[in-house]
């Protein structure tokens, strides 16, 4: 399997599963969650967690996946984190990552992107990495210019609940 498990010092990083759907639907359900995604309405039917797994558990090779963050100390599952729109010729891709609100600010999504991020590098020999960022989450913009991303100057407007969204399109050079 190419995807592999990853670790940190505090995270199991899992691949996706059908044994995660309660997980995916209680994450995606959350209004929280979605108000920086803009791109879809929260989950109301756990049907469509299927509909999500299914889409990152296709078969290899594939050009997206995704990683359901697990603590190590107690095994409770905090987020998710992978990539979308793997482009193997142009060692390209777009990363996204979601955390339950409950373990915001305790730098869990900082180690767990850093460990993906040395994935794609390694592993899926990317050059570039995309982030499209809603500008209001702060906190996601932080990180990802803690991590490195620049903005490139682009926007991109999602339209979500009838609103324009614009969402900021930073980039990494590996």
């Amino acid at each position: 399997m190419f995807f592999r498990e990853l670790e940190t010092d505090r995270l199991l990083l899992k691949n996706i599963s059908q044994e995660d759907r309660e997980f995916i639907f209680a994450l995606f359900s959350d209004d929280r969650i979605n108000q920086s995604l803009f791109d879809s309405e929260p989950l109301a039917d756990i049907g469509e967690a299927d509909e999500i797994i299914d889409f990152y558990t296709q078969p290899e090779p594939r050009m997206q996946h995704r990683w359901v963050l697990v603590s190590k100390s107690d095994g409770v599952k905090l987020g998710t984190g992978g990539f979308h729109i793997w482009d193997k010729s142009s060692a390209c891709c777009d990363i996204g990552y979601e955390l339950y609100p409950d373990f915001w600010s305790k730098g869990y999504m900082s180690e767990a992107i850093r460990e993906i991020l040395g994935f794609a590098q390694n592993d899926m020999q990317i050059k570039y990495i995309n982030a499209c960022i809603y500008p209001d989450n702060h906190a996601s913009v932080r990180l990802a210019e803690k991590l490195g991303f620049v903005f490139n100057g682009q926007m991109k407007d999602e339209i979500f609940r009838g609103e324009k969204y614009p969402h900021k399109i930073l980039i990494l050079e590996l």
